[in-house]
């Protein structure tokens, strides 16, 4: 028998979300890509003990137009053009530094172009950032009045998204990507992040089904995104010709034993009851590669899970974010 199950977020007011930016930092060893990712702490009032990409919210700082205009490595134009697409470069800029400033801050990279005094300040920045003394506005003082300016141009816009309008912290997140810069490491906070690694998306979603790489939703279909690249040449191909396309707002299911999250490119998504199986817990788990549209929390994971017409299932366009 099949459970018929109301979808009441069409009528419930939620929260409105608030803007953010996450990095998905990216390099090439040994023939394989490799993505960084870091473990929230288990504290954390979103996502606690999840996998993510680096990334937070869009501070007051970043929202400073006219000063960071001038310390980029873009023209106005350009940072349109590149990250902007259909969003003017005053809309899209304060994203692009608050995922430059959260990178730092979270994995202690820092995408900047170097001025006279960079390397020393860097390495001043590293040791505040280690004591948990960094300032609010750490990145426009330091770098700013050290010479260096921040490499938008290495960053590249891969998909947008906000989270269902059932959760109680919703965020409007842009999520870029960039090439992890020369000569540098990455290392967790120790505050926020608790944990960094670097895996294929193989590796990471496959540690997601056996607990030991708990990712968040997101982490997880961005993962699956990333399966079919082996190196960087197809991934800066894929890159250049991307776009933000229509965000993707996937919409959350109560049952009765966890939730389900619906991707937009579920059949039962825009439907005002969602149709579960109440058998499908124990087989229909689905494997690494296996397209999917269902996400079931249950024991703390997120794991695929398939659709009750094992047909209809979809993977969505990689060159599109739905």
């Amino acid at each position: 028998m099949l459970l018929k199950i109301p979808m009441n977020d069409l009528v419930q007011s939620p929260p409105i979300p608030a803007p953010a930016a996450t990095l998905i930092l990216v390099r090439q060893k040994d023939d394989r890509l490799q993505v960084y990712l870091l473990k929230r702490s288990t504290k954390s009032g979103f996502m606690a003990g999840k996998y993510v990409f680096p990334g937070g919210m869009v501070d007051p700082e970043d929202l400073d137009i006219n000063f960071w205009v001038n310390h980029v490595d873009l023209d106005t134009k350009k940072i349109s053009g590149q990250l902007g697409q259909a969003l003017s470069y005053q809309e899209i800029l304060p994203y692009c530094v608050a995922a430059i400033r959260e990178t730092f801050e979270e994995a202690g990279v820092l995408l900047a172009v170097n001025g006279p005094q960079l390397d020393n300040t860097l390495h001043q920045l590293r040791s505040l950032r280690a004591g948990g003394r960094l300032s609010p506005d750490w990145l426009r003082q330091r770098i700013v009045s050290s010479g260096g300016v921040l490499s938008l141009s290495r960053l590249s816009c891969w998909s947008h998204w906000i989270t269902p309008k059932l959760m109680k912290r919703r965020f409007d997140t842009r999520f870029f990507i960039a090439e992890m810069p020369p000569g540098q490491s990455c290392q967790p906070d120790e505050d926020e992040t608790t944990h960094g690694i670097w895996v294929t998306p193989g590796e990471g979603l496959a540690g997601n089904l056996d607990g030991k790489i708990p990712l968040s939703p997101p982490t997880l279909v961005t993962l699956d995104q990333l399966l079919k690249f082996h190196g960087r040449d197809g991934l800066r191909a894929e890159t250049a010709r991307r776009s933000w396309e229509s965000p993707i707002m996937p919409r959350l299911v109560p049952l009765v034993d966890g939730v389900i999250i619906l991707e937009p490119w579920d059949p039962a998504y825009s439907r005002k009851e969602a149709v579960i199986s109440p058998e499908f817990q124990a087989n229909k788990k689905l494997p690494v590669g296996e397209p999917f549209s269902r996400l079931w929390h249950h024991e703390d994971i997120w794991a695929p899970i398939s659709n009750d017409n094992n047909a209809g299932q979809i993977r969505p366009n990689i060159d599109r974010s739905v």
